[in-house]
């Protein structure tokens, strides 16, 4: 059984910066395609950033220079470093996998495994 569970989400200032976590379990990060979406307050649920096996990276624009996705094999897990932050990256985060190719990492019907999401609030 495939688990994914996120860490790190919080309250921060404009300009500040998060870490968001996600400890995998059930399947090796470095094997699929894992991503980021958000979903904030009456929205759709967007593309963040996403991470194939071989460690390419993809990134909506809107996070574009201050996102950075990477992953630790060793501890399973896919990281989203959050600089910047601005108000309206106010939202929860979630954490996907997907045995996909990365060229369809921004679609979410891609992603068969969810994590239960954390939240982020970026104050003005």
């Amino acid at each position: 059984q495939v688990q994914l569970v996120e860490s790190g989400g919080g309250l921060v200032q404009a300009g500040g910066s998060l870490r968001l976590s996600c400890a995998a379990s059930g399947r090796t990060v470095s094997t699929v395609t894992m991503g980021w979406f958000r979903q904030a307050p009456g929205k759709e649920h967007e593309f963040v950033a996403a991470i194939s096996r071989i460690g390419g990276t993809s990134y909506a624009d809107s996070v574009k220079g201050r996102f950075t996705i990477s992953r630790d094999n060793a501890k399973n897990t896919v990281y989203l470093q959050m600089n910047s932050l601005k108000p309206e990256d106010t939202a929860v985060y979630y954490c996907a996998s997907s045995t996909y190719p990365i060229y369809y990492g921004r679609n979410r019907d891609r992603y068969d495994y969810w994590g239960q999401g954390t939240r982020v609030t970026v104050s003005s």
